[in-house]
């Protein structure tokens, strides 16, 4: 199953710097009360994870068109 390694890559390194700073402002907001930084970190969580659901959901899609297309 190595079919399309680009858009995985792609989401790796869009994801993880995503998630990296947003788990920072996160912790950072709550540790000092700053619930607006809370918020942001927040929300910076939830769309790095949406981006590498959304990667893995075209990856999974191209697939399924490839076998439909073949067999």
């Amino acid at each position: 199953m190595f079919t399309n390694p680009q858009i995985l890559n792609v989401t790796k390194f869009v994801c993880v710097p995503l998630l990296a700073l947003g788990t920072f402002l996160f912790l950072y907001g709550f540790v000092n009360g700053f619930y607006n930084v809370l918020g942001i970190g927040y929300g910076t969580i939830m769309g790095g994870v949406f981006i590498f659901i959304m990667g893995l959901f075209l990856v999974a899609t191209e697939e399924v068109l490839k076998r439909r297309k073949d067999g």
